[in-house]
């Protein structure tokens, strides 16, 4: 499942693409291009030129040259792809410009969104920018387990099943721990090693890289200690964690 790395892979192909003319936009997903009706989006963007692509936790925008703002999300599944051959019926939303390039959103799982004028007003803080104090009082509060305050979207975005394992991993914190019950330092560590996660997962091309990644199986060793990993549901979403290390 794409998480903040693979948004921020994306955006850097969305780059790749800024300044030229949209003489053509594929938009008939009618389900991945909801409230718009087929046309409406292609209607606003064709004749624009896309001028800066951004990120915010797992959600991308990109800006136009006087026009809406275009929005993109990769759902469960999705990938930005750029000047590659058309895949029906898998591309569900795509750009084409007068040079003769294209931009796809393929997502064969169709979970991926496209419109324009999106509202990110309800996620947090990008996970990967997020300040030190706005940190220790978005994660460091309430009854919530560590690794559920995590995955909460409205309190940091980015931040995905996988991300948070290997992040409280290299952290060496339990995701049971209670999130309100974490010392300062605590916090403050905490955020350093999601930076340094993330940076990391973006550098080699996703959080499926992370060193713990592939040690998250039943019965498998802790790759720093050799323990069992423990294995249990926290915030809805199936989590491996070491008993000895993170405690």
């Amino acid at each position: 499942m794409p998480e903040l790395p693979e948004a921020e892979r994306a955006r850097a192909q969305i780059e790749k693409v800024l300044g030229r003319e949209i003489v053509a936009v594929d938009d008939r997903d009618t389900y991945v291009c909801r409230p718009h009706a087929p046309g409406e989006i292609a209607a606003a963007l064709i004749g624009r030129r896309l001028t800066a692509a951004h990120r915010r936790g797992k959600f991308l925008w990109a800006e136009t040259d006087g026009g809406p703002d275009l929005g993109l999300h990769l759902g469960m599944a999705g990938r930005i792809l750029i000047d590659e051959a058309p895949h029906e019926p898998w591309d569900r939303f795509a750009l084409e410009f007068a040079d003769g390039s294209r931009m796809a959103l393929r997502d064969k799982r169709r979970l991926g969104r496209a419109l324009i004028e999106p509202d990110f007003g309800h996620i947090g803080p990008d996970a990967a920018l997020i300040s030190r104090d706005a940190f220790r009082e978005r994660v460091g509060r309430g009854t919530m387990a560590l690794k559920a305050r995590l995955l909460d979207q409205k309190s940091l975005s980015g931040v995905g099943n996988l991300l948070a394992d290997q992040t409280l991993w290299q952290a060496r914190l339990s995701p049971q721990r209670v999130s309100g019950e974490l010392t300062a330092e605590e916090l403050d560590h905490l955020r350093r090693v999601l930076r340094a996660a993330t940076r990391d997962a973006i550098k080699k091309g996703g959080v499926h890289t992370g060193a713990f990644i592939k040690h998250r199986k039943r019965g498998a060793p802790c790759p720093r200690c050799g323990t069992t990993l423990e294995r249990a549901t926290i915030g809805g979403r199936t989590t491996f964690w070491c008993p000895s290390c993170q405690t």
